[in-house]
C-alpha cells in the first residue's frame, strides 16, 4: 500500500497507529492480526512479536488478544532485545529477556518468535496459573507444541522470570482440550471442587461398541460427564445434537451436568453443580455399567483421521480475513519507532 503524504496523514482520512505510522480510517483494528501488524511496525531491527500475538500468527486461532471477559484487549507483546528503547504505548508490552539463536521466524512478513518461545512468553506472563494452562492447552490443540516439548524447553530457561508459573501450568495441562473455557471448566473441577483429574474429550461407547458421544470431561469412576456449551452450541441443529448425546449418556447410566460461558466466572456455582451431579451418580463397578471407554476393535478404522486426536482442531479456524487486507503505512520523511 502506498504511503500518504504528511499533510494527508494529518487529515480525517487517516488513523495514527503509532508514531510515524498511519492507516486509512476505514481500516479498523478489530481483527487481532491487524492489531499485531500495527504494533509490529514499532519493532527495532531484530525484534519480534511474541506471546499471544506470535501464537496467533503461527496459527493458534484461540489466541484472540482478549482478556477472560472476552472484551478487554491485552497489549501486544514485543520482544526488543536488551538495548532497544521504545516509547510508552498502552497497547504494547515490551519483553527484554534473552533470546536463544534460532527462535525467530516470520509470518506474512511480520517477525515473530517460534512456537515454543511464543508459548513460554505467553504462559509466564499470564495473570495466573489457570490462564497459563489455557495457553499451553490451546497451543497443543492447534498442534503447534506438546507438553513434553515445553517441559524440555523450560528446562533450558533457568533464571528467566516466570518459569515457576510455567512449570506449575505444565502439571495441569492437557493435550486433549478443545477450547479455553473447556480448560477453565476442567481446572474448576480439579482445583476448586478438589476432585481427581477427569478424562478430557473421552469417547464413550455402549457395550455393543456404538459411540454414545465424546464427553468433554468424564469421571470414569463415578460415571459423571461434564459438558461445556460454547457459542457454537447455540444453533438449533447443534442444540438438538447435544440433547440427543445427553440422552444417550443418561440412558447408559451416566450423570450429566452442563456449563455455559457466562457460568465460568461463577466458580462456586459450577462446583455445586459438579458435586450435585456426583451425588446423583450411580458409581457402578465396571462390569455392571452399560457404557465403557474401551473402543471397539474397528474404532480406528471408523475415525476420519489416523490422528489419535482427530477432533483436536475443533474451533481452530484460519484468520477471518486474508492477510493482504491488513494495512499499515507511514508518510515519507523522518520517523521513529
Amino acid at each position: 500500500m502506498a504511503g500518504s503524504t504528511k499533510a494527508a496523514a494529518a487529515g480525517p482520512r487517516w488513523r495514527r497507529t503509532s508514531k510515524g505510522y498511519y492507516v486509512p480510517v476505514g481500516v479498523t483494528d478489530e481483527l487481532p492480526e491487524q492489531r499485531i501488524l500495527e504494533k509490529s511496525m514499532r519493532l527495532p531491527p531484530g525484534g519480534a512479536v511474541t506471546g499471544w500475538a506470535a501464537c496467533r500468527l503461527l496459527g493458534a486461532a484461540f489466541f484472540d488478544g482478549l482478556a477472560t471477559d472476552g472484551r478487554t484487549r491485552v497489549p501486544v507483546p514485543l520482544w526488543v532485545g536488551d538495548l532497544a528503547q521504545l516509547t510508552k504505548d498502552e497497547h504494547a508490552r515490551v519483553v527484554r529477556d534473552r533470546m536463544v539463536p534460532g527462535e525467530l521466524t516470520r509470518r506474512s512478513g511480520i517477525p515473530c518468535t517460534r512456537p515454543l518461545r511464543a508459548l513460554f512468553d505467553e504462559a509466564r506472563a499470564a495473570p495466573d496459573v489457570r490462564e497459563a494452562v489455557v495457553a499451553v492447552d490451546m497451543m497443543a490443540a492447534a498442534e503447534l507444541s506438546s507438553i513434553q516439548q515445553l517441559v524440555e524447553y523450560v528446562d533450558t530457561m533457568g533464571g528467566v522470570n516466570g518459569v515457576p508459573q510455567v512449570r506449575e501450568a505444565l502439571e495441569l495441562a492437557s493435550e486433549d482440550s478443545r477450547s479455553p473455557n473447556e480448560t477453565r471448566l476442567r481446572l474448576i473441577w480439579q482445583l476448586d471442587a478438589g476432585l481427581p483429574r477427569p478424562l478430557v474429550n473421552q469417547p464413550v461407547f455402549d457395550r455393543g461398541g456404538r459411540l454414545l458421544g465424546i464427553a468433554d470431561l468424564l469421571d470414569p469412576v463415578a460415571g459423571v460427564v461434564g459438558e461445556f456449551d460454547g457459542a457454537d452450541h447455540r444453533s438449533a441443529a447443534r442444540h438438538s445434537a447435544d440433547v440427543d448425546r445427553e440422552n444417550r449418556f443418561r440412558d447408559a447410566g451416566l450423570e450429566v451436568f452442563r456449563v455455559t460461558g457466562p457460568d465460568i466466572p461463577r466458580r462456586g456455582v459450577i462446583v455445586a453443580r459438579i458435586l450435585a451431579a456426583r451425588g446423583r451418580a450411580r458409581w457402578l463397578w465396571p462390569h455392571a455399567r452399560a457404557w465403557t471407554t474401551t473402543p471397539p476393535a474397528d474404532w480406528a478404522v471408523e475415525l476420519p483421521s489416523t490422528s489419535a486426536r482427530p477432533w483436536c482442531r475443533a474451533g481452530q479456524v484460519a484468520p477471518a480475513r486474508p492477510w493482504h487486507r491488513l494495512h499499515c503505512s507511514r508518510p515519507p520523511g523522518p520517523h521513529s519507532i
